[in-house]
């Protein structure tokens, strides 16, 4: 099969897209605010919340290899990668709106062996559906172009998501407690969002096909499996990258969040939110508008910002305003590719993410326009490098054929999947970690001197060192441009001459 015959249609590509898009329903709540979850509404102390985060996503990161020697090995009419996104859309469903609901009246140990149980199945699922769906991207085409011009469709669908996510998560929650019930607001949130998730994945499965298969169909053991993929030395550098590159999202999400909440100064927020029309002076009647009936509405007056929604309003717009600019920039990241190489975008784009992330230190707790322009800064640089990384975990697995004759893209996709949720666990644990260490933080006194002070170190000097040390890993990364492009063309050729041959 030639790469002519390989080209995607609008349709796949969209349809492929949708099932990422769904993943972050679970992806971005557990990046954003899973943490401050389990201690602000869920009711947990740092040290529990920080066990239900860690050893969860470790067995999720140990479940991924299972699941990708299964699906390397599945053989089904719909293909190898397919049926799992299918078979797991309901039971995912399901899970997503346990692991947000707080039962009632429970004692602490039972809250605890609830949270650990609704999220170990939650982040097994996640393994069982995700994996397989990531290494399906990897089948659908050998055509490099259409590789990135698939991941730029999946990752506008994932910005999407994480828009929603993001922007309208806490006024939901906000809009649906009703005032006070915070744990029924979330409840119903998740289900919301969890049937948006069901949705979605039906439609990856029913729009997507596979197409590459195998140059040689000989059986091999996961042993063999594992053995070959240690002569890989572009795979070395991308699992130590992806470890650190997840620890990033969930240590600086947690630390983020926390950021805006108890450093940033609220009368600034309020004053920015004033000058955008967002906020709503104490005794106005309510008008159940639109941005009131979703929760972007600041009321109150300067006088009662501790009792007002200010900060949840901020980091909502934060937020979103983010993933929109991800949104728009993410159009580059396939020309960019094109022209310079995956490797060279990557490493520009981590390399400035570090410094804006480093700025955010120096800002003072009422420069809150500063807080904006960094993000959206942020967000440029970034935002290209996001569909790359998932595009190169694809030249990971090519790289494996074309050198040792054996594809096995699941094992690939399985063992990234591996550092991924090891990095999503250490980055959300470290840093209740670190602030409980260093700054002393009380779940139950977060405006504490020290805690805040750790807040901004944490947001600004911890995110910005790692970002560092991944910039310094993917310009350890071996494949450039020409080599990628050499491979590809010595691969599309064996599979001609082995289709040749068949005929």
């Amino acid at each position: 099969m030639n790469n002519a015959s390989q080209k995607l249609s609008f349709v796949e590509k969209a349809g492929y897209s949708a099932a990422d898009s769904a993943a972050n329903f679970v992806f971005m709540t557990m990046i954003l605010f899973q943490t401050n979850f389990y201690t602000d509404v869920f009711g947990l102390t740092a040290s529990a919340a920080a066990a239900i985060l860690l050893w969860p996503r470790l067995w999720d990161a140990v479940a991924d290899p299972i699941v990708g020697i299964l699906a390397d090995r599945t053989n089904t009419r719909w293909g190898k990668f397919r049926p799992w996104v299918l078979f797991t859309a309901a039971p995912w469903a399901v899970v997503m709106i346990l692991a947000y609901t707080t039962p009632k009246n429970w004692s602490m140990g039972a809250l605890i062996a609830y949270a650990a149980i609704t999220n170990t199945l939650l982040m097994s699922i996640y393994s069982m559906n995700n994996m397989p769906y990531a290494a399906l991207g990897g089948v659908m085409t050998g055509d490099l172009n259409e590789r990135a011009k698939l991941n730029s469709f999946r990752f506008m669908a994932v910005n999407a998501a994480q828009f929603i996510v993001g922007a309208f998560t806490l006024p939901l929650v906000a809009k649906f407690a009703a005032g006070s019930d915070r744990q029924h607001g979330w409840q119903m949130t998740m289900s919301l969002w969890a049937g948006l998730c069901l949705v979605l994945f039906l439609i990856t499965f029913a729009t997507t096909k596979e197409r590459i298969q195998p140059v040689h169909r000989e059986k091999s053991s996961p042993k063999q499996d594992f053995v070959d993929l240690l002569k890989n030395n572009p795979w070395k550098v991308m699992f130590l990258m992806t470890l650190f590159h997840f620890a990033i999202l969930s240590f600086r999400g947690g630390a983020l969040y926390s950021y805006y909440h108890h450093y940033a100064d609220r009368g600034a927020m309020f004053d920015l939110l004033q000058k955008l029309g967002l906020v709503a002076d104490a005794t106005t009647p309510k008008s159940g508008g639109l941005l009131e009936t979703i929760g972007y509405l600041v009321h109150g007056d300067r006088a009662n910002l501790a009792n007002s929604n200010v900060a949840d309003v901020f980091n909502s717009i934060i937020n979103g305003l983010g993933t929109a600019v991800t949104i728009i920039v993410i159009f580059l990241s396939a020309p960019l590719a094109k022209k310079f190489g995956k490797k060279i975008v990557a490493v520009t784009g981590f390399s400035f993410s570090a410094l804006c992330a480093l700025a955010f230190y120096v800002l003072a707790p009422t420069n809150t326009l500063g807080m904006v322009v960094l993000t959206v800064v942020g967000s440029i640089v970034y935002a290209p490098t996001i569909p790359l990384i998932w595009a190169i975990y694809a030249d990971v697995a090519d790289y494996s054929e074309w050198h040792t004759g054996h594809r096995f893209t699941g094992m690939v996709f399985a063992t990234i999947g591996f550092a991924l949720k090891s990095g999503l666990a250490l980055g959300s644990a470290s840093f209740l970690w670190i602030m409980a260490a260093l700054f002393h933080y009380d779940t139950k006194l977060p405006d504490a001197a020290p805690a805040v002070g750790g807040y901004r170190v944490c947001a600004g000097i911890v995110v910005g060192l790692l970002f560092a040390i991944c910039t310094v890993l993917l310009a350890c990364y071996p494949l450039s441009k020409r080599l990628t492009l050499q491979m590809a063309d010595e691969l599309a050729a064996r599979r001609q001459k082995v289709a040749a041959q068949a005929q």
